[in-house]
């Protein structure tokens, strides 16, 4: 199965990134997930994804309503989406404590128990708050983490706020609850890749995600980072997710541009690293070209066609 850790449809255009054209719904999503991709010779999909809203569109505007009500809005249309495919999307919660902390860690348990929500979204960046610093803003949401064993996703890769080590007080201080570094510290201003990488190899509660990292990095990365620590992620849109996969599916290949891993832990970075902090059943790889055609329109992770 692969699973797409992070992924943002909106029914509104994206006020940060400014994407032209119509908003990229739920619907266009689905057509961008079902692709086919080619893995190793094999059609595939994009079977279940990690859903949340574009992170612009999760600060307060002139007219937007306040506190728990807010966040409610700004999350309404992925909850919509997570009750109309339960089987293709799983609900990310985008968490911004400057609508009050206490507010978001309620809305976040709502979130949990009404829609299952499974993974929560940390963007210190867009959201103004220096997290090695803010922590009074983030524990309640943690404790709530804790309480439901719900994943959470950190963007990171730019400046001031969103440097990888920035989110250590927090990590430290929660060690039973799983956290995912977003783009494998690598966005719009830096790359952070190898502080991300010893940050998995040292601490037992740091994973990384693949989008955004360098095929070179990946190959080397993967070497050495513990096999249940490295999951798909492609940030789309405005990626395409056909590149992130293309560049894990080169670890199947020999050095220098692989390092000849088999089609079994290839999956377990697609899909099944995710599934097991998450609690979703793992599925081995397809075993044939027939195999893998009949998971293209079957209903194990999808809605019927």
């Amino acid at each position: 199965m692969i699973i797409d850790t992070h992924l943002h449809p909106t029914n509104l255009v994206d006020e940060a990134w400014r994407h032209t054209g119509t908003p990229f719904n739920g619907e266009r999503m689905l057509k961008l997930m079902d692709g086919p991709y080619m893995i190793n010779g094999k059609p595939r999909r994009i079977d279940m994804g990690f859903i949340q809203p574009p992170p612009g569109n999760t600060g307060y505007r002139d007219g937007n309503r306040r506190g728990r009500e807010g966040i409610r809005d700004y999350m309404a249309y992925i909850a919509e989406l997570t009750q109309k495919y339960p089987d293709r999307f799983i609900g990310n919660f985008n968490y911004n404590p400057r609508w009050g902390p206490e507010n978001g860690a309620a809305e976040l348990e709502f979130h949990i128990k009404e829609y299952g929500f499974k993974m929560i979204k940390l963007h210190a960046n867009m959201h103004g708050y220096r997290p090695d610093r803010a922590l009074d803003w983030l524990r309640p949401a943690m404790k709530v983490c804790a309480k439901y064993n719900t994943v959470v996703l950190i963007h990171t890769g730019d400046g001031p706020f969103t440097i990888p080590t920035m989110f250590y007080p927090i990590i430290r201080e929660f060690p039973m609850v799983n956290f995912v570094i977003a783009h494998f510290g690598i966005q719009t201003g830096g790359n952070y890749s190898f502080e991300t990488f010893w940050m998995a190899m040292d601490t037992p509660n740091v994973y990384v995600e693949s989008g955004w990292c360098f095929q070179a990095r990946i190959a080397e990365f993967a070497k050495e980072l513990p096999r249940h620590k490295l999951v798909f992620g492609t940030d789309s849109p405005p990626n395409e997710p056909g590149m992130w996969l293309r560049e894990l599916e080169m670890l199947c290949r020999p050095a220098p541009h692989g390092i000849g891993i088999g089609e079994d832990q290839l999956e377990d970075y697609l899909g099944n690293n995710i599934a097991r902090l998450c609690g979703i059943e793992t599925t081995p790889p397809p075993r044939n070209q027939e195999d893998a055609k009949a998971r293209l329109t079957d209903t194990y992770a999808g809605v019927k066609k």
